[in-house]
């Protein structure tokens, strides 16, 4: 599995999934629907299964002596350490933002999404949505990434405006908040991390069961 891993990352992987990943950044951006900053950290993963699809890296991975489901994960686990880096950076320049930089005259009035534990749930959530409909999509053909990233990219800007629409809410607000710690966003938080390790699960086992089917 370790091998299959280091070919992914090596081989497979597009050099645009590792540039995308400083996308992280927009988290420090004012005024900016930082969200945005994650829907292209998946994009960037798209670019590696797009070039797997040209370079018919599919067909090559199931031809080595190999379980069929083991190129399914080591494929879901690199997909796992992109967003797991773009997530451990965004949450750190997020600390940042609400310590260091919590005075700064660009944050204190900021109509859109703060960068809180309320974004970082909804970044995971992304992630998540990302997870199940590009990935299990693309495993239930192997070859087919337009018709999975399109359904993607609506409902992750959904989600999107979902998360900009809800702090202005009335009796919302809190969910904006970059001062102290709240209750309503660490559960956000804790929402995202337990949705996007079953929804993630999920996909790859339900991917895992599709490719065995596949006929290569």
């Amino acid at each position: 599995m370790g091998k299959l891993l280091k070919k992914e990352m090596k081989l497979t992987a597009s050099p645009l999934s590792y540039w995308f990943i400083l996308f992280s950044f927009m988290t420090f951006l004012p005024g900016y629907p930082i969200l945005v900053g994650g829907f292209f950290v998946c994009l960037g993963i798209f670019f590696t299964y797009q070039q797997a699809v040209e370079y018919d890296d599919i067909t090559f991975s199931a031809l080595l002596p190999i379980r069929k489901k083991d190129v399914v994960k080591a494929k879901y686990a690199f997909v796992i350490i992109i967003q797991m880096i773009s997530f451990v950076l965004s949450a750190l320049f997020t600390v940042l933002r609400m310590t260091l930089l919590s005075e700064a005259k660009v944050y204190l009035v900021n109509q859109m999404m703060n960068a809180n534990l309320f974004y970082l749930g909804f970044l995971l959530l992304v992630f998540a949505v990302f997870n199940t409909c590009f990935m299990k999509g693309f495993f239930k053909t192997a070859y087919r990434i337009g018709k999975p990233f399109i359904i993607f990219c609506i409902a992750g800007f959904l989600l999107i405006g979902v998360g900009e629409m809800l702090h202005h809410l009335p009796g919302m607000e809190a969910l904006n908040s970059t001062s102290g710690t709240s209750l309503i966003q660490a559960f956000v938080l804790l929402f995202g991390i337990v949705i996007y390790v079953v929804q993630t699960l999920i996909s790859m086992n339900s991917s895992e069961r599709n490719f065995e089917k596949i006929d290569l």
